[in-house]
């Protein structure tokens, strides 16, 4: 099933019957070219998998801690560090549960499943021999483009939703749930500890929204999406596994992944302000950047599948 499935007027049609396409209106033809495309998205199988692989990661963190006590430690910065330090709140509060699943997840899962989303979103396309097709829609290349972003973006915002949503269920079922003692030994009502999740969850999904610009960049300059897929994934590993040597720290800022977990700057008092804001900026560059270079490949590349 492709986007041509879900577009009326899309296919071959209108070039063997020699007629014209009627232009898409601007408005009312955008917000259903989008749901078409969300329709498409969300009800893939595949994709729906992943979803489910994703809500399962949590439950079964929490299980685990559940079962073995959680076990403090750690320092410094990097996930592990982070980790640590919620896991000696966690057994006091299950609130913590969603920060130590974000922070796990953050690692590979969630990267991994903004990737096959974003490197199949064009790509998919011309493997499948629909772009074409697609195209011939009166839509422009630009909204085509931004309507496969937004998509790439709602998909990565509900699978970290997802994440924050079951880690949370998982850790008031399992866990004491009280107010919450803040990584800086502030304590907070649960009401402004949930608020805080929020803010975290809102945080995350900006990052996977730049992985997702850096995917569909990568998705326009091949029509295979299993090697799009792959070469987002080792972007991101190597991102990671650089900002972890000592001798790399001057660059680690300019990484896509440096930022990503530094989230645990809305969980101090006073909040981290500048790191916070730091952090947003590089995944707007990022996002910024990467959404240039797939306009500038797609806009001007000869689709010929």
């Amino acid at each position: 099933m492709s986007s041509t499935d879900l577009l009326p007027g899309a296919g071959p049609a209108p070039r063997s019957q020699g007629l014209a396409v009627p232009p898409m209106p601007h408005g009312r033809g955008n917000l259903r070219f989008f749901r078409n495309e969300l329709r498409l998205l969300f009800f893939r199988r595949r994709n729906q998998l992943l979803l489910l692989v994703v809500a399962l990661f949590p439950l079964l963190i929490g299980i685990g801690l559940k079962v073995s006590a959680p076990q403090g430690g750690g320092g410094g910065r990097g996930p592990g560090a982070s980790a640590g330090a919620f896991f000696n709140q966690l057994a006091g509060n299950g609130v913590f549960l969603t920060f130590i699943a974000l922070t796990l997840l953050l690692i590979l899962v969630l990267p991994v499943a903004v990737a096959i989303v974003a490197g199949d979103s064009v790509a998919g396309e011309a493997g499948y021999g629909t772009l074409r097709y697609l195209l011939a829609v009166p839509a422009g290349r630009t909204r085509v483009l931004i309507v496969k972003y937004l998509a790439i973006v709602a998909f990565a915002c509900a699978a970290t939703f997802i994440v924050s949503v079951v880690a949370l269920l998982a850790g008031v079922a399992l866990f004491p749930v009280g107010p919450v003692t803040l990584l800086s030994g502030t304590t907070v009502s649960l009401t402004a500890g949930l608020v805080r999740v929020l803010l975290v969850t809102l945080y995350l999904c900006a990052a996977m929204a730049a992985v997702g610009a850096i995917g569909l960049a990568i998705s326009t300059f091949t029509e295979h999406a299993i090697g799009a897929i792959a070469a987002i994934m080792m972007l991101v590993v190597a991102s990671e596994v650089v900002d972890q040597i000592p001798q790399f720290a001057p660059a680690g800022p300019y990484l896509p992944t440096h930022w990503w977990d530094m989230f645990d700057s809305l969980l101090r008092t006073p909040v981290d302000t500048p790191t916070l804001e730091h952090g947003l900026l590089s995944f707007g560059v990022y996002a910024v950047l990467f959404l240039l270079i797939a306009w500038a490949r797609f806009t001007s590349a000869d689709v010929t599948s």
